[in-house]
């Protein structure tokens, strides 16, 4: 009888031990797994809240002013002020892109020059009478537009009929940051009147 309860027994802290035995080692793992768990979650939170770098800028997120300068020598010198009305910063590089518009709505055409550029020696007058600074003529420079900051670009035609060729009567200006790009409308208070066969030189953004 004292064999078979000492059998008992040692069977019955046989089965307590292997028992602990198991929940030590699921505890453990499940720990593991937690924890690798917790990591690769902070990893991907880090990633996905990390702030995006600038965006090229969209016309859509800015308004624009057309500024009317003063003729030289048969020269109309005018600038654009751009600002960025949207919620971020935005970056923009290179000369802007031009539509012109008659009071109807049509398309004139147009023939933008970029300044300075090995195929043209034109140059911007800069001074009082011009409204145009010395920028006008610098190559073009990445700008970051933070919000409610100015880029400016200025531009250039000719007024002078050649021959019997009439010149362009545009009332409306888009300008376009870049290729397919959204564009930002202008109203001038005089209008665009480019001779030439609609040729207007542009400036890089300032």
């Amino acid at each position: 009888m004292n064999r078979a309860l000492k059998s008992l027994a040692i069977f019955a802290a046989f089965v307590v031990i292997y028992t602990l035995s198991r929940h030590v080692i699921h505890s453990t793992t499940t720990t593991t797994t937690t924890t690798t768990t917790t990591a690769a979650h902070s990893t991907t939170t880090t990633t996905s809240t990390t702030p995006p770098a600038s965006d090229a800028c969209e016309g859509q997120n800015f308004s624009g002013l057309y500024n009317t300068g003063e003729g030289a020598a048969g020269t109309v010198y005018a600038t654009v002020t751009l600002t960025n009305t949207g919620t971020t910063s935005c970056t923009l590089h290179g000369w802007p892109i031009l539509t012109l518009q008659d009071k109807l709505g049509a398309v004139l055409t147009s023939a933008l020059v970029d300044v300075p550029s090995a195929g043209n020696s034109f140059q911007f007058l800069a001074g009082s009478a011009t409204g145009l600074t010395s920028k006008a003529n610098d190559a073009p420079t990445t700008l970051t537009l933070a919000k409610n900051a100015t880029a400016t670009f200025a531009l250039a035609y000719s007024d002078v009929p050649v021959g019997t060729a009439a010149c362009e009567n545009a009332i409306s200006v888009f300008v376009q940051f870049a290729k397919n790009g959204t564009p930002v409308s202008l109203t001038p208070s005089e209008p665009v009147q480019p001779c030439s066969n609609g040729e207007i030189w542009l400036s890089p953004f300032y």
